[in-house]
């Protein structure tokens, strides 16, 4: 087998996903669910507040890590919102409240199961690389059902980093110990899934679903392979590049 080690990207890549964090809808309702548990707000309060801690939060981290590319882990956006009366497991279902909310479709692409199905029977690992927040993505990869298929989730929110910073890639390959020449990123960003396997010196497949960014001509890219036109991940372009 071409390679041993498999990392994919997870939005756009292995789902096809649509959330809306702008509709009046979705702040009107939280606002509601908040001030029922005790918290009270306006739609326009509660925008206002979330969109602050966002900004705040991000300064602390750029200021702790000096990275370009960071991340931040909104819980602890939720768990500002709800001070002081706060518990895990209530900022847990805030989160999960809040992104049930704004999302509008989650759909696992068909041959993603199969795909890794293949890849574990010739003996490789399945990882997940992606800048996401761990509140909103673990339980939807257990909602799509591919939760237990992963040998390793790695989520940017989790390590204040995101793509295409080699850093978030090295972790996972340090983690590892993963042979970069026998590793492979797949993902629907050029912009940051192919730009961070470039940054680590590891191959790369992109592939063009109806969330990537406006497709530039194949050889702008820079991907070692490329699927322009299949719109999502398929078993017969794993098995052309496997073997």
């Amino acid at each position: 087998m071409r390679y041993d080690n498999y990392i994919f990207d997870f939005y756009g890549t292995l789902v096809d996903i649509h959330t809306n964090e702008d509709k009046p809808y979705l702040w009107r309702k939280m606002a509601a669910i908040l001030t029922d548990l005790g918290f009270p707000y306006t739609a326009k309060a509660l925008k206002s507040d979330y969109n602050r801690f966002v900004e705040e939060e991000k300064a602390c981290v750029r200021e702790r890590n000096g990275l370009t590319h960071i991340d931040i882990e909104l819980r602890k956006v939720f768990r500002r919102l709800l001070s002081p009366w706060v518990t895990d497991e209530l900022v847990d279902y805030v989160a999960i409240t809040f992104r049930v909310i704004s999302r509008e479709k989650i759909t696992l692409y068909e041959d993603v199961p199969q795909i890794f199905d293949l890849i574990h029977s010739k003996g490789g690992k399945v990882f997940l690389l992606s800048n996401a927040q761990s509140c909103f993505t673990v339980p939807e990869i257990k909602t799509v059902g591919i939760y237990d298929m992963f040998d390793d989730i790695f989520i940017s929110s989790d390590y204040e980093m995101s793509k295409p910073s080699p850093e978030f890639m090295m972790a996972l390959v340090r983690k590892h110990k993963l042979d970069i020449s026998r590793s492979i990123m797949i993902g629907n960003d050029y912009t940051s899934d192919i730009k961070i396997a470039q940054n680590t010196g590891m191959d790369s497949l992109y592939l063009q679903t109806n969330t990537s960014p406006k497709p530039l001509p194949t050889k702008m890219i820079g991907a070692t392979y490329t699927d322009m036109t299949s719109g999502e991940p398929t078993l017969s372009k794993f098995i052309s590049i496997m073997d």
